[in-house]
């Protein structure tokens, strides 16, 4: 059995191949009477889509979804939404190599032990191109937590970070890495040129911040909202750590230090003085911000030459020809954000569903 779902009671099915006709994903559990056209998915897709710089692949995908069921009048009906998003800038020629060899660090060989066949153009079910329709999809996910704000920008390109202290929200938007720092964002330019030129490819660190989660959400155990996140992120193409809040770096702090100390503050609630928790305690959303931060690894798609072996065990060597991301981790930001959305939108549901509020 595969699994292609997402999700307990707001879940998303995504269907579709990187060169196939068309890919989508299926929307189910999601309330009625939400207002929801394709406007409100589109912006997300755009921001995702390729070829919008030098710095991502040049595949030329317009990424334009349609709404084929589950509204009615402008508003979710609550029955399954559908979403279909047409390939139409497919060159599968380009891995006639890919047949015949794996390509190291790609799900390749991985396939084709768990299925004894597999789709090798541009990857099949193992593209990036997929995570199209999880955008799709948390857009949706949007509209439930509607007053939720969720925020993803890169902090590290190639081991280079931003400065902190130049953080300033109205750069992300303003330049093609979704970069907070614009003086990183300029270094970042020459960083991913070189790699691009050089045939070769760079990881990435994306932050997603949600602002506005209220406090309670999430599970004490099995469903814990950090938890939730961090498969939801795991699921992600290329994405190999996650952390919440302080993360690796709260195993080096003292408890003292680690505690997000508490003030009595307006209306009852509490002042945290700190956030190292990244929004969640034990399992369950504080009210402050929801902070997750993703690894992504270099682009496995390279035209760098590299040792590898061929269907029948033989050795050979593979460069990957084609239109491939320098640094999938670019693109990767509104991915996160719609795994982000995906996550608080079931949380929600489930905390509502339990104590009616």
């Amino acid at each position: 059995m595969s699994f292609n779902t997402f999700g307990r009671v707001f879940r998303f099915t995504t269907w579709g191949e990187s060169h196939g006709p068309a890919l989508g994903a299926v929307v189910d559990g999601c309330p009625p009477g939400l207002e929801l056209g394709e406007d409100d998915i589109q912006p997300y897709l755009d921001k995702r889509r390729p070829g919008t710089s030098r710095f991502t692949t040049q595949r030329q995908e317009p990424d334009q979804v349609r709404i084929l069921s589950g509204t009615f009048e402008g508003r979710t009906t609550g029955t399954p939404l559908s979403l279909m998003i047409d390939n139409v800038d497919q060159r599968s020629k380009d891995y006639s190599d890919v047949a015949k060899a794996y390509r190291p660090g790609h799900a390749d060989y991985a396939y084709d032990a768990k299925y004894g066949f597999r789709d090798y153009r541009g990857g099949g079910r193992s593209s990036a191109r997929e995570t199209a329709a999880r955008v799709a999809a948390g857009a949706v996910a949007r509209k439930v937590i509607d007053g939720v704000r969720i925020r993803a920008y890169l902090v590290e390109i190639g081991g280079d970070t931003i400065d902190r202290a130049a953080f300033d929200d109205s750069q992300i938007d303003a330049n093609p890495f979704f970069c907070p720092d614009p003086a990183a964002a300029a270094r970042w330019e020459v960083l991913v040129d070189n790699a691009r030129k050089s045939g070769s490819s760079l990881g990435a660190v994306v932050e997603c911040v949600a602002e506005g989660v209220p406090p309670g959400w999430g599970a004490p155990l099995y469903a814990k909202l950090d938890s939730e996140l961090a498969a939801a992120m795991m699921s992600i193409n290329a994405v190999k750590g996650v952390e919440i809040g302080d993360g690796f770096h709260a195993a080096r702090l003292t408890g003292e230090s680690n505690a997000d100390a508490m003030r009595p503050g307006k209306d009852g609630k509490p002042h945290f003085l700190a956030n190292h928790a990244g929004g969640v305690a034990g399992g369950i959303s504080t009210g402050q911000p929801v902070v997750v931060r993703v690894a992504l690894k270099p682009t496995s798609s390279i035209l760098t030459p590299v040792e590898t072996i061929d269907r029948a065990g033989e050795a050979a060597e593979i460069m990957t020809k084609g239109r491939h991301d320098p640094c999938v981790g670019i693109r990767a930001a509104p991915v996160v954000e719609a795994m982000m959305a995906i996550v608080l939108a079931d949380q929600k549901l489930l905390h509502r569903a339990q104590t009616g509020r």
